[in-house]
């Protein structure tokens, strides 16, 4: 799911209402431009050293073309920013209606959407995978009297149970939720007006504030006062407020919506995987918001004087759709992994999640066989604040099938911009022994729809700035394999273990940073390359 990957922009979800995502949040500050290309060491900003390692360690030096697959919502392809960076299908003729290339896509130019149908249309909205058990299950015990169930029925039933109350309960709180932000948008935007209106200005500010005399302001104005004041101090805006709305009426109508179900627009089985070669070449969907914008950190043109920098220089994206504003399907992601594999991606970024993985062992085999053939793939840790050593987020690196371990798989955390104890994200998910580095993920400026530019946040962010380094090191380092690129991210990242931050999802208590990861370390551009210099010396 991309949709609650990328955070409202401030805010952040706890206990189902919107609120500023901790006490030092609430005076909204500027994020320094370009911030996670910048260096830690010059620039006292924990970027990644992007600009200090083309300046000092690359300048003159040749490169090759990495292409990077992208398994997203959709990419912006004509965004003035990535032009000449989406991959181009070299042996396919556009709208031929002819397989050219035999790879069994057609006219699959910069990619391919496995959540479209033959007749050009695409899926958008989809149900968490939550809801789709709970409706499998519903099903499959319509009638039945459950103290009359044995064996892996009664397991079965078991599950049902307590899926049936996760839904009910995340269904009630979203609807409870939803009603609050109602009123909240309702209030704020008729503040708005008021102030705006007897201020005779086009827009409020905090100090605008302070020109409203609340000894002979109206009993209505002091409250509209009131009640922009608390929305400045806890860092929401009418825009914050309305993103909300949109979140959980989506979740209403369409997420945790029993009854929808748009898949007979690909008109496949998603429950069966024997055929790999369904959807279309439309790649850019209904709403590429979050994967243009992962396309931008990774790879927006470096030589121009537009937008945003990327990480990597000499980058071809190739645009993979399977992502939607819902739960992605176990299927969609391991076909779009092979399809990334085969059609020569040498880095993959994956920046969603779910709860559930009901066919886990078909993304398994993809990523095994992404293994197998040196491919990188990079995924996002995820945005539930949660220590994922101890809860579930799919997809993992672990194999349920043995309990190994993929070789070619790198999960991101989130950092912040801000100083200790702020310095990592506080929707951040972690992990010890299943989150293996941090990245920059707050209020990083990209690519949007319509040459347009976004401040978004999210492991959704950070995860394509490791993919860009490791994009860049492949770059200029051709010979590198995937493993040793995934060794030269984690072991010249710079570590941290004895810096004091606010633990995600938990206010007010704090941990060593190098509790949260594997390395307890930040993913390092400059320190990566010396590495790679040195061992291509070897």
């Amino acid at each position: 799911m991309n949709k609650v990957r990328v955070l409202f922009p401030v805010l952040v979800l706890f206990g189902g209402v919107v609120f500023a995502s901790n006490p030092s949040d609430s005076v909204k500050t500027k994020a320094p431009a370009n911030w996670f290309n910048l260096d830690p060491t010059q620039d006292a900003v924990r970027g990644v050293g992007t600009e200090r390692a083309y300046k000092e360690l690359l300048k003159n030096t040749p490169s090759k073309t990495v292409i990077v697959g992208i398994i997203d919502s959709g990419i912006d392809i004509n965004h003035e920013d990535l032009k000449g960076k989406i991959w181009t299908n070299p042996k396919e003729i556009p709208g031929n209606g002819i397989d050219d290339d035999k790879n069994g896509y057609v006219d699959d130019v910069n990619g391919w959407d496995f959540i479209g149908g033959k007749d050009g249309k695409d899926v958008d909205q989809e149900q968490l995978e939550l809801t789709r058990l709970y409706v499998k299950y519903k099903k499959q015990f319509a009638g039945m009297d459950s103290t009359k169930l044995a064996g892996k029925d009664k397991e079965d039933y078991a599950r049902f149970e307590a899926i049936r109350q996760e839904f009910e309960s995340k269904a009630q709180e979203s609807k409870m939720t939803y009603g609050v932000l109602q009123q909240m948008y309702k209030s704020y935007v008729e503040a708005e007006t008021l102030v705006r209106d007897t201020l005779k200005t086009d827009k409020v500010t905090p100090e605008d504030l302070l020109k409203i005399d609340m000894g002979t302001a109206s009993p209505k104005l002091k409250r509209a006062r009131q009640v922009l004041d608390r929305g400045f101090k806890m860092g929401y805006n009418e825009k914050e407020l309305k993103d909300g709305l949109d979140h959980y009426r989506e979740e209403a109508e369409f997420n945790l919506n029993p009854d929808f179900n748009p898949r007979n627009i690909v008109g496949d089985n998603p429950d069966e995987n024997t055929n790999r070669f369904y959807g279309n070449g439309e790649v850019v969907g209904p709403d590429a918001r979050h994967g243009t914008h992962v396309a931008g950190i990774i790879g927006a043109n470096r030589t121009n004087t537009l937008g945003v920098k990327g990480v990597a220089e000499n980058v071809k994206i190739m645009v993979i759709r399977a992502v939607p504003n819902g739960d992605e399907r176990d299927k969609d992601v391991a076909n779009a992994i092979r399809y990334a594999v085969d059609n020569g991606a040498r880095v993959v970024n994956m920046s969603f999640g779910k709860a559930f993985s009901p066919q886990k062992e078909w993304v398994d085999e993809a990523v095994r066989y992404a293994q197998s053939k040196g491919v990188l793939l990079i995924h996002a840790a995820g945005n539930e604040g949660e220590n994922t050593d101890e809860t579930s987020a799919y997809p993992t690196k672990t194999f349920i099938s043995d309990g190994a371990q993929a070789e070619n798989w790198i999960s991101v955390g989130a950092l912040s911009w801000k100083k200790e104890p702020d310095a990592v994200a506080s929707f951040s998910n972690y992990g010890k022994e299943t989150v293996d580095l941090f990245a920059p993920g707050v209020d990083l400026y990209s690519t949007v729809p319509g040459s347009k530019y976004e401040e978004l946040s999210g492991t959704s962010m950070a995860s394509p700035v490791v993919t860009g380094v490791a994009a860049l090191l492949l770059s200029y380092f051709p010979k590198l394999t995937a493993t040793q690129v995934k060794k030269i991210l984690l072991e010249s990242s710079v570590k941290l273990p004895e810096l004091k931050v606010s633990k995600p999802g938990a206010p007010g208590e704090q941990v060593g940073f190098g509790e949260l990861s594997v390395t307890g370390g930040v993913v390092n551009a400059y320190n990566a390359v010396k590495m790679a210099q040195a061992l291509s010396k070897q």
